[in-house]
């Protein structure tokens, strides 16, 4: 009893602050929008993506995480006409100068989304499922400045059948929590232009107790807010090559500060590459292509750095987008970077 009491507390504390309660992503400068809501309808077509991510390749029971989202604008305003949106393919690609230079603002619009993650780690199952939606406001010809807000389910549960003690008809398990079921909020802001980005987010900013025992000296664990701060700029290495650093700065209370730098290298309208460090914790590799006006698939490697590299074969990622309802034939994402 006293062993799987232990095992319950140590679960508790590492969902607590330890670790990150919220899954992690190395994809996320392709797809922000899982991490703030204020992207939701940021382009004039219907965003929808899928990915799946496997941690720590090489550890039994580590962190796999499989999700979907979509988001799209709101109103007759969808469809906008401007040098945003309305993009012949004769004129070039969203990623070269002219496009840059003839850069127009979005009108003001509402956008809105749906987005589920369902996160496994061991005996613990975590699904997140929200909507979300977003303002965009125009502040001038070359910049909007959107607000959004995500609200929703998380419905965390531990698999008892998973663990492993001395005496399988303990009593305690009477009295365990198998399944939480909590309400999630999340809120964002994102700047952006022609060739830069800046946002902050917040998620899981509601206070929640969270506890898989009724005994109440081992109920002390909680869910804690995720902030994150990120920027980005666009530069043109000649009329068809952009190079887009960026970073992005993540905590989550009481670990240490995170920060990312990544590089994105985009070729026309068909292919990226990438890489990004993140401190202590790993190197990693991105791919990505377009194919037709419609599919993209990308792809992304991280190289452990930490202890884990030890035991760890990296992790590995790998995304597929759709862009649908595409009237303008836009060959690429525009404001995604």
């Amino acid at each position: 009893m006293k062993k799987l009491i232990v095992l319950l507390a140590l679960t508790i504390l590492s969902y607590e602050g330890f670790s990150q309660q919220k899954p992690q992503y190395t994809q996320y400068i392709f797809n922000q929008y899982l991490l703030n809501p204020a992207l939701s309808g940021i382009e004039n077509y219907l965003d929808f993506k899928a990915g799946y991510r496997k941690q720590w390749a090489g550890i039994s029971d580590a962190p796999q995480t499989s999700f979907v989202s979509a988001n799209w604008a709101l109103g007759d305003n969808q469809l906008w006409s401007n040098a945003l949106t309305s993009f012949p393919e004769q004129t070039g690609n969203p990623m070269d100068r002219n496009y840059t230079q003839n850069y127009m603002s979005s009108p003001a619009h509402h956008g809105m989304g749906v987005t589920a993650v369902l996160d496994k780690t061991g005996p613990l199952s975590r699904l997140d499922a929200n909507v979300t939606y977003a303002y965009h406001l125009q502040l001038s010809n070359n910049f909007n400045l959107s607000v959004g807000v995500a609200a929703g389910i998380s419905r965390i549960a531990l698999d008892v059948n998973a663990l492993s003690f001395e005496n399988p008809i303990d009593p305690i398990l009477s009295r365990a929590l198998v399944t939480q079921v909590k309400p999630d909020v999340s809120i964002g802001l994102w700047l952006y232009g022609a060739r830069m980005f800046a946002g902050l987010s917040a998620q899981q900013i509601l206070p929640q107790k969270l506890s898989f025992t009724g005994d109440e000296s081992y109920n002390q664990g909680k869910e804690v807010p995720h902030v994150f701060a990120t920027a980005g700029y666009k530069f043109f290495v000649d009329d068809e090559i952009a190079a887009i650093p960026s970073i992005m700065v993540k905590y989550v209370s009481p670990s240490p500060v995170s920060v990312d730098l990544n590089m994105k290298f985009a070729f026309k309208d068909k292919v990226w590459l990438g890489g990004s460090y993140r401190k202590d914790d790993s190197f990693s590799a991105m791919a990505g292509f377009n194919i037709g006006k419609m599919v993209n698939l990308t792809y992304s490697y991280d190289f452990t750095t930490s202890d884990l590299n030890q035991v760890s074969n990296g992790s590995h990622e790998i995304v597929l987008g759709l862009l649908l309802n595409n009237i303008y034939k836009v060959p690429s994402y525009i404001k995604m970077w």
